[in-house]
C-alpha cells in the first residue's frame, strides 16, 4: 500500500486485523457487546496495540469507555517500535485511513504542537510502518462512530523519554487532558516476556511463570492505578519489565500530576488483563495485554 498524497493508508489492514469494513465492524461490535460501561466518560483510556487476535477482546473494556457525545478529539500517543526518537514526533499525513471510515488529523492542534518546537516530523514510511497508532484507529472510528463527522484526532509517536523529558511532555498535554471534550489513548502492552525479548525475570514464588509475568504486571498497573509518575519510573528502573508505552504511559502520569497540583480530582482503573499464552518453561514467550480509563471526578 502506498501513502498516497497526505492520507496514510491502513497499513496492517488484512494481517494485524481485518481489512473487510463488514467483517471487521462485527468483530469490534463483538467484543464491546461483552464489556461493561462502568467508567464513562473516561478522559484517558490505556489499551494495547498487537493484533486484534491477541488483544481486541482486552481493548474494548478500555474502548467501551469512551463517550462520543462528549468527545471531540482523540489523542493517540504511541510508543515508537522502529526507529530511535529521544522525543516525540507528528505524523506528515492529514487523514489516517480505516477499514470503516476515514480518521482527520487536527491540524490546529498540530500547529499548536509544532509551535512549541519539542516535536520531530515522521517520515511517511515511520508513519507507515509504526503499528502502535494504527491498531487504535479501527478502535477509535467504531467508539466514535455516532459523531464520525464532528471529532479529529491528534497522533503522537512518543520516544523513548527521558523523565525530564516525561515531565515536559506531561506539563504540555496536561492543559489538553483539563479539556472534557478530548480524550486521550495511551497505547501500550504490557511484559514481553521470553527470551525472544530478552526478558526472563521469574518470581518462582508465584507459581507457575505465567503466574509471575501476571504478579509483575499486576504490580506495575496498581502503581498506575496510584498516579504516581515517580513510584512508576522507580518501579520500571527495578523490574525492567518490558511495557512497551512505558514512556507515553509516563507522558500521561506527568499530565495528571500536573492538573492535580490544581486539585483536580481524578482517579484511573484497570478494567481488564490477559496473556497471549500461559508460559510454563524457559522456552515458552508471551505478551501482557491490559486495559483501563482515567476519569475525572
Amino acid at each position: 500500500m502506498s501513502n498516497r498524497g497526505n492520507c496514510r493508508d491502513a497499513k496492517h489492514a488484512g494481517a494485524w486485523y481485518s481489512a473487510s469494513g463488514a467483517q471487521l465492524n462485527a468483530q469490534l461490535e463483538g467484543w464491546l457487546s461483552h464489556a461493561h460501561s462502568s467508567f464513562r466518560p473516561a478522559r484517558a483510556i490505556i489499551a494495547p496495540h498487537a493484533g486484534y487476535t491477541y488483544c481486541g477482546a482486552c481493548a474494548a473494556h478500555a474502548y467501551k469507555q469512551v463517550d462520543p457525545s462528549v468527545t471531540r478529539r482523540v489523542f493517540i500517543l504511541g510508543p515508537s517500535h522502529h526507529v530511535a526518537l529521544s522525543r516525540c514526533a507528528l505524523s506528515p499525513a492529514e487523514v489516517y485511513r480505516t477499514p470503516l471510515y476515514d480518521l482527520r488529523i487536527d491540524q490546529k492542534v498540530y500547529g499548536e504542537l509544532w509551535k512549541t518546537g519539542l516535536f520531530d516530523r515522521m517520515t511517511q514510511k515511520t508513519d507507515l510502518e509504526e503499528h502502535s497508532i494504527e491498531m487504535h484507529l479501527p478502535y477509535t472510528a467504531k467508539a466514535m462512530e455516532s459523531r464520525r463527522d464532528d471529532f479529529t484526532i491528534v497522533p503522537v509517536l512518543v520516544g523513548a523519554l527521558s523523565e525530564s523529558k516525561e515531565q515536559e511532555y506531561g506539563r504540555l498535554f496536561s492543559k489538553y487532558l483539563a479539556d472534557p471534550s478530548n480524550l486521550f489513548v495511551i497505547s501500550s502492552d504490557f511484559c514481553h516476556w521470553g527470551q525472544r525479548f530478552n526478558y526472563t525475570y521469574y518470581d518462582d514464588a508465584q507459581g507457575d511463570i505465567y503466574r509471575s509475568i501476571e504478579h509483575l504486571d499486576k504490580m506495575g498497573m496498581r502503581i498506575i492505578e496510584q498516579l504516581d509518575p515517580i513510584s512508576f519510573t522507580n518501579y520500571l528502573k527495578k523490574y525492567r519489565n518490558t511495557i512497551c508505552g512505558r514512556h507515553p504511559i509516563g507522558v500521561l502520569l506527568n499530565a495528571v500530576a500536573e492538573l492535580r497540583k490544581n486539585e483536580i480530582d481524578m482517579s484511573f482503573t484497570f478494567l481488564n488483563y490477559a496473556q497471549s499464552s500461559e508460559c510454563r518453561s524457559m522456552d515458552d514467550s508471551s505478551v501482557s495485554y491490559a486495559a483501563g480509563a482515567l476519569i475525572v471526578h
